[in-house]
């Protein structure tokens, strides 16, 4: 049982790590980068930035949310059992920013073609960048929670 204990903290140390990491690398230099870049060549970094995470994060996503469940189930303590739930509550709070805001915003960027982006373009940086930075906290929060967790007596 204690293997299992184990593998879980390892699992939910190591998701909560890589999505708290990407997301705020993304939001200190990327997301600055794509904010001052000329609209078309945005789009155009945009679709090519967002090919690989988006394949890959909401698997990694699912797997802290999971682990730090079943990690609260087996909690020996209330601190443990509090700690675990609010790391998944907060990844959870990462995939549903993602899925309900960041998504739809990617999804309509992915669609253009830079070469008819026009002065009346509804820019969308701006609010990715907000529903980014929520996710973002979100991420770190987990992963602070998760952290602690795994490592008080």
């Amino acid at each position: 049982m204690e293997l299992l204990t184990d593998l879980l903290s390892v699992v939910v140390m190591v998701g909560t790590g890589i999505v708290a990491g990407v997301l705020f690398a993304v939001a200190v230099s990327v997301v600055p980068a794509l904010i001052a870049m000329p609209a078309d060549r945005y789009v155009w970094a945009h679709q090519l930035l967002g090919r690989r995470y988006d394949r890959i994060m909401p698997f990694i996503t699912a797997a802290s949310v999971l682990s730090a469940v079943l990690l609260a189930t087996r909690a020996g303590g209330f601190a443990h059992t509090v700690l675990y739930l609010a790391a998944a509550v907060c990844m959870t709070g990462v995939a549903v920013v993602s899925q309900a805001g960041n998504v739809p915003i990617n999804n309509r960027v992915k669609a253009m073609r830079p070469e008819d982006v026009g002065p009346g373009w509804d820019d969308p940086r701006r609010r990715w960048r907000g529903w980014h930075l929520l996710r973002t906290g979100f991420a770190l929060a987990a992963c602070l929670s998760a952290a602690v967790a795994v490592v008080l007596p």
